[in-house]
């Protein structure tokens, strides 16, 4: 995420003529954009973060199904106080 946001400021700082900046080469502008591009291409899956993050969104769901499970319950036990 931060090499795009550096090729995004990069690029807009380049435009803009700002600077040292103006005077780099289109390549050095553009490369943080190649190097997020090939990281989130290539270099993320054999390295398994994307199945850590899809570990993670299914650790999340069950965590949160078993919260609404127990308010249920909870809700359950407190109706049938209220009927004794």
């Amino acid at each position: 995420m931060i090499l795009i946001v550096a090729g995004v400021l990069l690029v807009l700082l380049k435009l803009l003529e700002v600077g040292p900046v103006a005077d780099l080469a289109w390549w050095w502008v553009l490369a943080p954009l190649v190097l997020a591009f090939v990281w989130f291409e290539f270099l993320e899956k054999p390295l398994g973060f994307d199945k850590r993050k899809a570990d993670h969104l299914e650790w999340e769901q069950r965590r949160k199904e078993r919260v609404a499970a127990s308010f249920a319950d909870l809700h359950k036990r407190d109706a049938r106080r209220a009927r004794r």
